[in-house]
This record gives structure tokens, C-alpha cells and sequence, in this order.
């Protein structure tokens, strides 16, 4: 049977974690990031340029989840207990889009923590089974490097940072945002956000229990990890720089 390996839902390998393909793309979109950091004064400077790359990371991020449904249809397998954007990436890939048109600062609040915590750690433990150069694979990692980006964008070139009330107004939404993904797992018979029950592939909540105490240690997994993107981004260099301008005016006088 001729089969498109590229495109087709059938494949004749998995995907494997931390293999060389998943490396490689893992480091694909850590340079991405460098590079944005290293341009980032360049990018303040140049307003047709900021307005360029920003475009660009909302023609990437809705060009993906536009992508994913055609493929969807294309292999006849669209389903709404499975292929609503009603994940965690799914939802903040969507208002990511928003956030960069918008430039919302509520948004970033939500989307700093939730975005970027979110697709780091989908990235690290893939939900996939379609192994490189599939589509999908392809597709995930342009995805969830996207969003990574679209708050990153947010922080080194449009200036914005979260607050400690940014971080408690995150676990708030995610809750909020839980329990109306749960009502929908319920109407849809789904398992969105992995609340019915935990994902067949490899993920880091095999090491958070059984059902349903998996969904209490997330959610403090969550706060930790939010928490110390807050302290080591933000609130460290803050003392830091800090002390430094202490010493700097103690040693004048």
C-alpha cells in the first residue's frame, strides 16, 4: 500500500523521547529564543520591524492551528471529543494570537506564566506519536515554540512584566478555564486537558499518582514552576541589580 509518510494519519514508527530528531527540535527553538533575545534592542528601535516580527508569530501561531484541522479533515478523523482547541496549548495558542494584535496586558499576565510554562513542558514531554518528518511533528514543535515566543516577544521587545498578582491571577484563570474544559469533557465524553483521565503517551504527570490526586499535585507542580519563572526572570536580577547599585553608591561615597 502507497502512503504518503509525510502527511498520512498511518505511520510505521513512533515517536521516541529525547531522541536525536526531538533534540534537534528542542534546540531549534531554544536558538529561536536567543536569537529574539539578542535582537532585542534592535527590534525596540525599529518599529516597522517590531510590527514585522510580530505579524509574523500571529501568522505562525493561527497558520498552525489552521493547519491542524485541515489535517484533521483531510484524514477524516476531525472529532469534537478530540480536535477542539480546548487543551492547555490549544487555548493559549489562541490567545497568544489576541495578546500580540491586542498587545493586552491582561493577557501576558495569564500567558507568561501559562503559555510559556505550558509549551515548555509539552515540549520537553511530547503528547505525540508522530515521529520526524511528519506533518504533526512538525507542526507540534512550530506550534509550541510559537508560543513560547509570542510571550517572550511580549517581555524583551514590548517591555511588559509580570507581577507577584500576576502569577496568583494565572492559577486563578487556569482553575476557571479547568472547570469549564471539565464541563466540556463531560458534554463531549472527552478528555481535554487530560482532567478525565491521563494522557496514553509519556507525559510528566505519570509521576503525579492516580486519578484524581494527579490533578491536585499538577496544579501545585504549576504554582511552583510559575513561581520560579517569576524569581529567576525577574525577581533575582531585580536584588541583584540592586545590591549592585548599592555597592556602586557606597564605594562614591
Amino acid at each position: 500500500m502507497n502512503r504518503n509518510l509525510f502527511f498520512d494519519r498511518h505511520h510505521d514508527s513512533d515517536f521516541v523521547m529525547w531522541s536525536a530528531p526531538h533534540l534537534i527540535a528542542l534546540s531549534i527553538v531554544a536558538v529561536c529564543c536567543l536569537i529574539l533575545f539578542m535582537s532585542r534592542f534592535i527590534l525596540r528601535t525599529h518599529p516597522a520591524l517590531r510590527q514585522f516580527i510580530r505579524l509574523m508569530l500571529v501568522l505562525l501561531l493561527a497558520a498552525s492551528e489552521a493547519c491542524l484541522h485541515v489535517w484533521y479533515l483531510s484524514q477524516d478523523i476531525w472529532s469534537r471529543s478530540t480536535s477542539l482547541p480546548l487543551e492547555l496549548c490549544g487555548i493559549t495558542l489562541l490567545l497568544s494570537v489576541i495578546m500580540l494584535l491586542t498587545r493586552s496586558r491582561m493577557l501576558y499576565n495569564f500567558l507568561y506564566f501559562a503559555g510559556i510554562g505550558g509549551a515548555f513542558i509539552a515540549l520537553l514531554t511530547p503528547n505525540l506519536v508522530y515521529p520526524f518528518p511528519h506533518f504533526r511533528f512538525l507542526l507540534f514543535f512550530t506550534a509550541h515554540g510559537s508560543i513560547i515566543l509570542a510571550s517572550l516577544y511580549m517581555t524583551w521587545i514590548e517591555g511588559y512584566r509580570p507581577a507577584w498578582r500576576s502569577l496568583f491571577f494565572t492559577m486563578l484563570c487556569l482553575n476557571i478555564v479547568a472547570a469549564c474544559v471539565y464541563a466540556a469533557d463531560l458534554l463531549l465524553d472527552s478528555n481535554y486537558m487530560f482532567l478525565a483521565r491521563k494522557p496514553s503517551t509519556f507525559s510528566v504527570l505519570d509521576y503525579f499518582g492516580p486519578y484524581p490526586y494527579y490533578l491536585l499535585v499538577e496544579e501545585g507542580f504549576a504554582f511552583v514552576i510559575f513561581l520560579l519563572m517569576f524569581m529567576i526572570f525577574f525577581k533575582l536580577p531585580e536584588l541583584y541589580a540592586s545590591r549592585r547599585s548599592r555597592g556602586s553608591r557606597n564605594r562614591i561615597r
